[in-house]
């Protein structure tokens, strides 16, 4: 995609190049561009069926200890 700017009479060069930075803005070629800077593999089904059975996994061992009442109190756990 082409961002084409033509310098008008009376237009300075500030001007100039403040319409074409909002014209790249605009046109989103800046966002495309930052989005596809590094690449992004996505996971395999089988990596998110296991990331899915951890998680399914963590929440019910967190469940069962807040049953039993051995989790610290928010306020005493540290990040």
């Amino acid at each position: 995609m082409v961002i084409e700017v033509k310098k008008q009479s009376t237009e300075s060069s500030q001007a100039l190049v403040r319409r074409f930075a909002k014209g790249v803005q605009q046109s989103g070629v800046l966002f495309g561009a930052r989005k596809r800077q590094f690449l992004h593999r996505p996971k395999s089904r089988l990596a998110r069926k296991k990331a899915a059975l951890r998680r399914e996994e963590t929440r019910k061992e967190y469940e069962k200890l807040k049953k039993l009442g051995k989790l610290d109190s928010p306020k005493a756990r540290r990040y």
